[in-house]
């Protein structure tokens, strides 16, 4: 029999689960608050189980865990990059970032990726696999028992399209926000697209209070497709119809991502456009100058393209901030760190 993921289902399911055992419907609470409040990685620790539950629970059910396969703190600002080891022995990576407003986590949502975008190393290798809700709260969690504090923000803009897999990321958010488990407010969780234009629709649909952020990189779709495959699927236009549909059915204001790619989509003449196409909406434009990746030919923009483009957005009555570069000095962008612990056990003649 094929043990069940109990850290991935809801308390109820844990209940539902439970009352076919026979036991009452208290202990689905109890079982929960282990997983998630204590975070105990075994049934053996759930202590106010009776030995025979506790003994039942672990031949019926598993609890995913993961190991460290790679740690890199930053020497300027403390970041800290994790490499987790799964138990198939894939590896995913999650980012620890300390703000002023508190504490910020960026989780992975696959094994890989199939969206392509040129700039970035979790897609050179394509997708492996999806993440199940356990093993994307399993980093938050497994960041916490290390560095000894509480996380209060969480983005999933880590390795994968987190769209890409919806079912178990609103299985993820919903568990994480919960107060009897995670506890972080879902104000405080962003969620990252390339833009996959029918499922922000569907996440629209499940009316959760979290930020949606688009990776827009271009004012407009000839430039779009020479950054990003899927816009060659979905135009700017569809984007920003289904960001505004996710903003009427949320009340959510939306944040654009723009990575700014030296000579490519930082000039004047892309800012202007940008501008013209985002005024007077509700939203918030965050502009990232890209994390180089020895695979491509993409240079970070100059400080001075990043001001200039700043500005003419400011003009124009845009919300607009640059994300503080954290990291840089540890292979910060999305899949240098998994790439290169992939390689390395490839070198060595497979995963040990």
């Amino acid at each position: 029999m094929e043990k069940k993921d109990i850290k991935s289902m809801s308390e109820a399911e844990i209940a539902s689960e439970l009352a076919a055992l026979g036991e009452r419907r208290f202990r689905a609470g109890q079982i929960y608050s282990w997983l998630h409040q204590k975070r105990v990685t075994s049934f053996e620790a759930m202590t106010n189980l009776s030995r025979p539950l506790r003994q039942e629970l672990a031949e019926r059910y598993r609890i995913p865990q993961m190991t460290t396969a790679g740690c890199r703190v930053s020497r300027d600002d403390g970041t800290r990059k994790y490499a987790f080891a799964l138990e198939d022995g894939n590896i995913i990576e999650s980012v620890f970032m300390r703000y002023r407003h508190g504490n910020s986590v960026c989780v992975s949502s696959q094994v890989g990726c199939r969206m392509g975008c040129r700039f970035c190393a979790s897609t050179l290798d394509g997708l492996e696999r999806n993440l199940a809700p356990s093993e994307m709260l399993e980093q938050v969690y497994q960041i916490q028992r290390d560095v000894g504090e509480r996380v209060s923000h969480v983005v999933v803009m880590g390795t994968g399209e987190p769209l890409d897999n919806l079912a178990n990321l609103v299985r993820f958010i919903r568990i994480l926000s919960d107060e009897e488990a995670g506890g972080i407010s879902q104000r405080n969780i962003t969620v990252s697209t390339c833009g996959l234009v029918p499922r922000i629709g569907e996440l629209a649909a499940e009316k959760l209070q979290i930020t949606l952020a688009l990776s827009l990189h271009a004012p407009n779709d000839a430039l779009r497709r020479t950054m990003m495959p899927i816009a060659s699927t979905y135009s700017v236009a569809q984007c920003l119809e289904a960001c505004e549909a996710y903003f009427q059915a949320t009340g959510r204001r939306v944040s654009y991502e723009y990575s700014l790619v030296e000579g490519a989509n930082d000039g004047r003449e892309q800012a202007e456009e940008l501008a013209g196409l985002l005024h007077g909406k509700n939203c918030h434009v965050n502009l990232i100058p890209v994390n180089p990746i020895e695979e491509r030919s993409f240079r970070e923009s100059r400080p001075a393209n990043v001001a200039n483009f700043k500005k003419i957005l400011e003009k124009r009555g845009i919300n607009v901030t640059i994300r503080r570069s954290m990291g840089a000095d540890i292979d910060s962008a999305c899949g240098q760190l998994r790439r290169k612990i992939v390689r390395q056990r490839e070198q060595r003649g497979g995963i040990s």
